[in-house]
């Protein structure tokens, strides 16, 4: 899988949930400032309940404009063998005999996408498993909780 089509994905999702948020942020403040939210006394909020949740979506709508930034000037330079992951890497882990694979992103850790039939997680350095990762080779052992206690996973490739 190229890295390219992977950061494209996690950039279609970002614009998809930006667009959302936009249109959310826009129709809170239309109804913040309609005539209808208008106080009807001292204890009626709904204007400014509606005034601080587009405050919150604009706020959001900004957070993943940034993203959108970093994403778009991601480095996607294809690692040297025995690199360490970094950001830009893509990580595939396994245990038990199923892999599962990770892309190490700036931001917006905890997102899933999928290029074609292949799932993936993005995850940031700043993440438990993020400050597993980075900095490990091919090779390396990384715990992540399961249910019956921590899973032993193994850094299986790092490109």
């Amino acid at each position: 899988m190229q890295k390219s089509a992977v950061r494209d994905a996690i950039i279609a999702q970002l614009q998809r949930e930006l667009d959302l948020q936009t249109r959310a942020a826009h129709a809170a403040r239309e109804e913040a400032t309609s005539e209808e939210s208008k106080s009807e006394g001292k204890y009626d909020m709904r204007g400014q309940e509606a005034a601080y949740l587009a405050e919150g979506q604009a706020r959001l709508a900004l957070e993943l404009t940034e993203s959108l930034t970093l994403y778009h000037g991601i480095d996607l330079a294809e690692l040297p063998a025995n690199a360490p992951a970094a950001v830009g890497a893509l990580v595939t882990l396994e245990a038990r005999g199923k892999q599962t694979l990770y892309f190490v992103g700036p931001r917006n850790g905890g997102l899933e996408a999928q290029v074609g039939d292949i799932a993936f997680t993005v995850i940031t350095p700043s993440s438990p498993l993020g400050r597993q990762i980075v900095g490990q080779r091919a090779g390396a052992s990384v715990q992540l909780p399961g249910r019956a206690g921590p899973v032993q996973h193994k850094i299986v490739e790092v490109r």
